[in-house]
């Protein structure tokens, strides 16, 4: 289960940087324009980055691929496969409302998705593994995440910088997969 989602990783980051394309004038004019391009870019990277360091540690609680697990796994993965159009649209757009919007609206059903490994992974393992605290903060951190994601999909939608630095805060939530 962790190889073929470790090769599904690999290829939506491959995926994300074959959108990269270089300025039209060999002038730091030129690079500079593409901002748009290159903050939905490194911030796409740091958002697969960290999704797949969480999913491995998730994954080290699994004892078995029940069928359950397998489809809460391959959502997982179809939902952060939507990562490269939506990064790709808003770096089009120049950080458009509704491209923003769409994006915030995916790492939304990402984390929707992770928060349903969680529930098969943790909440599904013996107490004795995972302390009751350690249970309750990552769900506290899940479902908080969850609405910030929510609140930047609305809040794009006016504001789409503010939207995606909702995002960005939420990312940083994650940056280390073990509860604090």
């Amino acid at each position: 289960l962790s190889f073929f989602s470790d090769g599904v990783f690999a290829v939506l980051i491959t995926v994300l940087v074959l959108e990269l394309r270089p300025p039209e004038s060999p002038t730091f004019t030129a690079l500079m324009a593409l901002w748009p391009t290159c903050l939905s870019y490194a911030v796409s990277y740091l958002f697969i980055a960290i999704v797949w360091t969480n999913h491995h540690y998730l994954l080290r609680y699994a004892r078995e691929a029940t069928a359950r697990l397998l489809w809460f796994n391959f959502a997982h993965l179809f939902s952060i496969s939507l990562l490269p159009l939506s990064t790709a649209w808003m770096a089009v757009s120049e950080l458009a409302p509704q491209p923003v919007a769409f994006y915030a609206a995916v790492f939304f059903l990402v984390n929707a998705t992770y928060v349903a490994l969680i529930w098969d992974l943790i909440d599904r393992t013996p107490g004795t593994t995972i302390a009751p605290g350690m249970r309750r903060i990552m769900w506290i951190r899940a479902l908080t995440t969850l609405c910030g994601f929510a609140l930047a999909a609305v809040v794009a939608l006016k504001h789409p910088l503010a939207g995606l630095g909702i995002c960005i805060c939420c990312l940083i939530v994650y940056l280390k997969p073990e509860p604090p």
